[in-house]
């Protein structure tokens, strides 16, 4: 019987999410609420624990209380099998600095892989959006022969200045990396596409103890994986690219969502991601039960919806709404509703992302905006209505969506 690979999962989630602000005010970007019910550190540990991947390490720093509680509560691993997902934060192991970049977060953890001894290490981001079989990568990588893979999403080459490209030879060893170029190099099979690295990698274990050591004593290194460890591994003819788009079919996928992918890294692509979940044929479905995605909710009773009067009507049109939610007599359209959020009478809702707890009250307008935890919205008041009066009072993203703050306080006299 031929040895199955022992693979080893590390999460890089220790991501400040500065251009995700205020919803990164009081938690790392991977714990930013996502789709109702989810973390977007779920998407990473869902698509490893789908490929059979249970041994996980997640590396924190940043505001990591509420991410840490999240993992402790929900990312429960059977111990009797030696299975585990474990948030490790910055340590100090080796020097007073916390970590000073994705390599150097995987250097100082190195204890974590001599314990482990695994023949591959998948090393993922924690704050993108997709569904993906790990182990057809590991597989694409062990025929490669290459010292590391990395995942490639096929992109239109006029969006090349957007990501970090990838030039594949024919074989698909990397010859060059480029990090949002001006002008790129179309693919060797369709001259219109290019390669955009995901920030997934795979590595044969002894070239990444190699790499990440070479890394450390380079003072002129930004310690970064995908900006020195890869870069290096090119230079070195070591790196080689799996074309996700193509080559990775994960079980229950549509025509509609195969090879989706988004980085959720700004106000924009957040409430856009949340946008395509709530059409009638959605972009990205969270309904595919044979590649689940798992979190934990609360214990709550089912959504209500109440009144049907000619001046109030309960009602949610292409939204998604969560357990514990309460429509009562307000109206919801292409929205999403977080758990415990209430909207009362005459209020209005749409082209929005309630967060958990929010509060709108009656006859309030909440329009193109995302909403944190906890926040009460008085009675009357006008949210995405008026754009100056908005950047007046709140978070106004350059693309016009107004964002609300954890916890954030709207005095009563801002109701109109």
């Amino acid at each position: 019987m031929t040895r199955q690979p022992k693979v080893f999962g590390v999460v890089l989630a220790g991501g400040e999410g500065r251009r995700l602000w205020p919803l990164t005010r009081d938690r790392a970007k991977p714990a930013v609420p996502f789709g109702g019910n989810y973390r977007l550190v779920d998407f990473a540990l869902s698509n490893l624990v789908n490929s059979g991947y249970l041994r996980i390490a997640v590396l924190t720093q940043y505001k990591s209380h509420s991410l840490d509680t999240h993992l402790a509560k929900t990312w429960r691993m059977s111990p009797l099998l030696g299975n585990y997902v474990t948030p490790v934060p910055a340590q100090m192991r080796i020097g007073r600095d916390w970590f000073a970049g994705s390599a150097d977060a995987i250097f100082q953890n190195l204890n974590l892989i001599h314990d482990e001894a695994p023949d591959y290490i998948c090393v993922f981001g924690a704050d993108n959006l997709y569904r993906m079989d790990a182990a057809q990568m590991v597989e694409a990588h062990r025929a490669s022969g290459a010292a590391a893979t990395v995942a490639g999403l096929r992109v239109p080459i006029e969006q090349a200045s957007q990501f970090g490209i990838i030039e594949a030879r024919a074989d698909g060893h990397i010859s060059a990396f480029h990090e949002k170029p001006a002008t790129a190099t179309g693919l060797v099979d369709d001259p219109s596409q290019v390669y955009a690295s995901m920030g997934n990698y795979v590595f044969t274990t002894r070239d990444l103890i190699d790499a990440v050591n070479r890394d450390a004593v380079d003072e002129t290194s930004g310690h970064d994986m995908g900006g020195d460890i890869i870069t290096g591994m090119v230079t070195r003819g070591q790196a080689a690219v799996y074309d996700f788009t193509r080559d990775n079919e994960v079980p229950g996928t549509t025509e509609r969502d195969h090879g989706y992918w988004r980085d959720v890294g700004t106000i924009e692509a957040y409430f856009d991601a949340h946008m395509d979940l709530v059409s009638v044929d959605p972009a990205f479905n969270l309904y595919n039960q044979e590649w689940p995605i798992y979190s934990w909710s609360d214990p709550m009773p089912p959504a209500k919806f109440v009144f049907d009067d000619d001046d109030r009507r309960g009602v949610a049109i292409d939204s998604m709404v969560c357990a514990g939610v309460v429509v009562s007599g307000g109206t919801v359209r292409r929205s999403v509703l977080s758990p415990r959020t209430h909207v009362h009478t005459g209020a209005l809702v749409e082209d929005a992302v309630l967060l958990h707890g929010v509060d709108v009250g009656r006859g309030a307008v909440v329009r193109r905006a995302i909403v944190d935890k906890n926040v009460r919205i008085p009675a009357g008041a006008r949210i995405g209505v008026d754009e100056a009066a908005d950047r007046a009072r709140f978070h106004v993203s350059p693309g016009g969506i107004v964002v609300l703050g954890k916890n954030d306080v709207i005095p009563t006299e801002d109701a109109r």
